[in-house]
């Protein structure tokens, strides 16, 4: 009778979450469906909404996930967080099925990620993946959600006198 290895539990696959991002404040909407680990640590998942969003990572973000706050700690903030570098998605959400993503604090980029559904592991997924996306992301340093109208203002007449400097 063969005798079957059993993997330690660090080495085994972990199961998947698919998320839903939303980019709030803007219509039409702006979204993006992901799968990751659930062991992913904040760090990680931010460094992919950063991708899949299309950000370039150059303003502080903060998490807000069931009444706690997670991102780089800064002394400066005067606000109690905790680090988001060890901190995994699934150890963070204590039973919450969703979770807001704040990039940029000028801008105030809020994101709305909702856990649509737990999938079981997947040997062959060895990175997150982004599964389905709608709409273009606003470029960094817009101006939040009313800069951003009045750059797609600019973008969309070519007699608007921002016009070239947009592009």
């Amino acid at each position: 009778m063969a005798s079957v290895t059993r993997l330690p539990d660090n080495k085994r696959p972990a199961a998947l979450l698919q998320l839903r991002i939303d980019l709030e404040s803007i219509r039409p909407l702006i979204w993006r469906r992901v799968v990751v680990p659930k062991t992913i640590t904040l760090a990680e998942l931010h460094r992919v909404i950063q991708i899949i969003m299309g950000w370039k990572d150059a303003h502080m973000h903060l998490f807000e996930i069931a009444g706690q706050r997670y991102g780089e700690p800064d002394p400066e903030w005067g606000m109690p967080i905790h680090s988001e570098a060890r901190a995994t998605l699934a150890g963070s959400l204590a039973g919450a099925k969703s979770l807001i993503y704040t990039y940029d604090f000028g801008d105030d980029w809020r994101h709305r990620i909702k856990i649509e559904k737990v999938l079981p592991p997947d040997p062959d997924l060895h990175q997150p993946i982004c599964t389905a996306a709608r709409h273009a992301c606003p470029p960094d340093d817009v101006g939040g959600p009313p800069g951003y109208l009045d750059f797609l203002d600019a973008m969309l007449d070519p007699n608007h006198p921002e016009h070239n400097s947009m592009l």
